[in-house]
């Protein structure tokens, strides 16, 4: 579904992303682990298009998007849910993932928002309620609730557990868990580097810009360096 091939990016004249070549199948689940600025997030910003790439390719369903605008992307059928939630504070619940609609017709945006709030019945309960006052878990679960509104082929996860108590991340990885189940594709970057592997299907390891290993979820789960550096084992 997805292939990026030699991807560079940087910032100022730092390199961030140092030729990162990854791939994802339909119906996958791929975890990218990494320590704090590693370049987790500025992957998934490059994929999604907000971040510039400065040398490689990605290509999505074959056709080459390197040059494509995010909202273009969006249109294509890639959505990201962001590190930090970033919902709209003073709006609706339902307006939020309303919002995640933007490039769907109003008929197609009504039978999306029903399938968000089966996933995440506390967001009707809360529907009229500013996203302002929900907590942590919830505006985390609107969030991705906010990118399916999109009908995306492709979900990148940014960090879906940062700040969320453990209840909570156990909350958020059984609605991800849920969303592959169904079918969807997902590529998800996390700290809970154990619950990332444990429910994917591959995984990336990614250190200073470079990803250094790549294998089946159980595959890194089980070897030694991943399980000293990022399981606490």
């Amino acid at each position: 579904m997805l292939e990026a091939a030699g991807l560079t990016s940087h910032y100022g004249r730092i390199p961030a992303l140092k030729g990162i070549d990854v791939r994802i199948e339909p119906r996958e689940l791929v975890a990218l682990v990494g320590a704090n600025g590693a370049g987790k997030t500025t992957l998934l910003r490059a994929l999604s298009g907000v971040q510039r790439v400065s040398a490689g390719r990605v290509r999505f369903e074959g056709a080459d998007i390197t040059g494509a605008p995010p909202d273009a992307r969006v249109r294509l059928g890639i959505a990201q849910v962001p590190e930090g939630r970033q919902v709209f504070g003073p709006l609706s619940v339902e307006d939020n993932l309303l919002l995640g609609a933007y490039v769907r017709p109003l008929r197609e945006a009504r039978a999306a928002l029903g399938r968000v709030y089966e996933l995440f019945p506390v967001l009707a309960e809360r529907r009229g309620s500013a996203a302002g006052m929900l907590s942590g878990g919830q505006q985390q679960m609107l969030a991705i609730g906010r990118a399916l509104m999109a009908g995306p082929r492709l979900l990148l996860l940014d960090e879906p557990s940062m700040g969320l108590a453990p209840r909570l991340v156990s909350e958020i990885f059984v609605a991800i868990r849920r969303l592959r189940e169904a079918g969807a594709t997902i590529f998800m970057v996390d700290q809970n580097a154990r619950a990332a592997l444990a429910i994917a299907d591959r995984g990336y390891v990614l250190e200073t810009g470079r990803i250094v290993l790549a294998g089946t979820g159980a595959e890194l789960a089980a070897n030694e360096a991943v399980k000293r550096a990022y399981l606490g084992l």
